[in-house]
């Protein structure tokens, strides 16, 4: 719809127990596993969860609209993706956590593969080995500047926060992309976020 979700949350944010939730990509069991606990339990019972079901759907589905969403950004500055090279910023599965468990960060990582962009991975907080291991993704040990034709924030961890938006475009060439699924900085500094 084209709305921008920190938008929403400023504008709602004064009512009376308001929690500030922001999109991403959720990972671990909190969608991924738990919902299918308590879907089969209701549906032992005779109730149809609908909503949580529709929840799951999502979070299965949410990787490869983001990378749909980082592929537009590209066209839109007629950067081609097959032969690019992106940049994903993090693979755990929260801000400032080495945990990778059900990571959602593997299918944005994976739908750009396919589409044919060479796709670094880099995520301070996660051992190389254990992705590698997890995912058969190796993550680069440092990024290059002036690099990138895409690159994409994924997991907010407080060393990318410090760099600011500034900063990261810095590992992008001159026409590139920079994508922010946190809704980390502010619109004006980044090409698209969530």
């Amino acid at each position: 719809m084209g709305i921008d979700t920190e938008e929403v949350l400023l504008a709602v944010g004064n009512k009376r127990n308001f929690l500030p939730l922001r999109s991403g990509l959720v990972g671990r069991h909190c969608i991924g596993v738990d919902a299918y606990c308590l879907t089969h339990e209701a549906q032992e019972i005779g109730y149809h969860p609908e909503m949580i079901l529709a929840g799951t759907l999502i979070g299965h589905t949410i990787g490869t609209n983001v990378a749909g969403e980082i592929i537009r950004l590209m066209a839109g500055k007629r950067i081609r993706l097959k032969g690019s090279r992106v940049l994903v910023l993090g693979l755990a599965v929260k801000e400032n956590c080495p945990d990778l468990r059900n990571s959602k960060v593997v299918d944005v990582f994976r739908e750009l593969q396919r589409h044919g962009a060479k796709v670094d991975l880099y995520d301070p907080w996660v051992e190389s080995a254990e992705a590698t291991q997890e995912y058969g993704i190796r993550p680069v040990s440092r990024m290059k500047r002036a690099t990138y034709d895409g690159e994409v924030l994924v997991v907010a961890h407080q060393v990318f926060k410090k760099m600011n938006a500034k900063e990261l475009r810095r590992f992008g060439r001159r026409n590139h992309i920079f994508y922010d699924i946190k809704s980390t900085f502010p619109a004006d500094q980044v090409d698209g976020r969530r």
